[in-house]
């Protein structure tokens, strides 16, 4: 793969990325009040775009006051004062020639209590994750198996957080599907074991998500993006194949393809990885099933990897290097040697020092 097609225009849709590298979206505590992120954590997003990134996405923003947020401190893109702190911030972006895209999530299971609004976690079925909270260093509480009003209003929360992003200027919204979260717990057989039309075959796990997709493309003009992200691995109980086979996680993939989406984010812990026993990885499985723009992310950290990893993807994402590095396009064009940081090197994210 040439430095050239790293470096390439990209169009997706109506838009045109000047290079094929982006700043993956990340879990953050950040916000102090209001479910707005700190200034400086909103202008590291900006500083990132007038250093080349190509595509911008913000954390995970969670998608209602009642029981979406799984950490302390997360934001919310809901209310006129969370869109007003967010429309400075989204222009400066677009000023600096990349795209910007808020992704939003619910966390169902992977959450507490004592953190949400409402005092309660909800999850498709009522089954506690193996692995202890890693904030709390408790067992996580068994969570509420959601009704049909459950799932109904869950999906208003994507649709209005949706609304809240396109009033802030954003050019897209990504639909977070994975990492073990609400979405992923529907999609997965091991956290859903519901016998109604939302469990069972993979096509009725697929629904919740079809659903948040019906309600959400409505509300998005039809000239911004909206894409999904999914994963096989969560972010409890790590070494479980959330999707079992690749022939189920491909039948996801194909029926995903159908929907009036974008691209699919493909987020791995190592883009190399070989996926279900085969002698493929996440993205080459993907490509199998879909002919939509894939991105990819997952141990891409210099020059060699971002290009090893575009010869089965269209955009690759970097989360640790573009946290810590604020060169770090400028230095992948270089082809400067650089670090592969450990999860630990990203713990800043989570304190109150302001990022690079």
């Amino acid at each position: 793969m040439s430095l050239d097609l790293l470096f390439s225009p990209l169009h997706l849709k109506n838009f045109t990325l000047k290079n094929r590298l982006g700043v993956a979206p990340m879990t953050r505590m950040s916000s102090v009040k209001d479910g707005i992120p700190r200034q400086d954590v909103l202008d590291f997003l900006v500083r990132r775009a007038q250093n080349g990134a190509a595509l911008v996405y913000t954390e995970a923003i969670v998608t209602d006051y009642e029981s979406a947020q799984g950490y302390p401190g997360q934001a919310r893109l809901v209310t006129q004062r969370q869109i007003e702190a967010w429309q400075p911030i989204v222009a400066a972006i677009k000023k600096e020639g990349a795209v910007a895209i808020m992704q939003m999530f619910h966390c169902g299971r992977i959450s507490w209590p004592e953190i949400n609004p409402a005092g309660r976690t909800i999850a498709p079925s009522a089954l506690i994750p193996r692995d202890i909270n890693s904030l709390t260093g408790k067992p996580y509480p068994l969570p509420d198996a959601m009704s049909r009003f459950d799932i109904e209003h869950v999906i208003l929360g994507f649709v209005e957080t949706a609304r809240g992003a396109i009033a802030a200027g954003f050019d897209g919204v990504e639909i977070h599907a994975a990492h073990g979260y609400l979405i992923s717990q529907f999609l997965s057989a091991y956290s859903n074991q519901r016998t109604d039309a939302y469990g069972g075959l993979p096509e009725n796990r697929y629904r919740f998500l079809h659903d948040i997709i019906e309600a959400v493309a409505p509300v998005m003009p039809g000239d911004r993006l909206l894409t999904v992200r999914v994963s096989d691995w969560g972010v409890v109980d790590m070494d479980v194949s959330l999707f079992g086979t690749k022939e189920e996680y491909q039948e996801i993939i194909r029926l995903l393809s159908r929907e009036p989406i974008d691209a699919i984010s493909v987020s791995t812990y190592d883009f190399k990885e070989k996926a279900f026993g085969t002698e493929k990885n996440m993205a080459q499985i993907t490509r199998e099933a879909t002919r939509l723009p894939i991105m990819i992310c997952g141990k891409i950290y210099d020059r060699a990897s971002a290009a090893e990893a575009l010869e089965d993807a269209d955009i690759v994402l970097s989360a640790k290097s573009m946290l810590l590095n604020p060169n770090w396009v400028e230095d992948v064009r270089r082809g400067k040697a650089l670090p592969l940081f450990k999860t630990a090197d990203a713990d800043i994210a989570y304190t109150e020092t302001p990022l690079p």
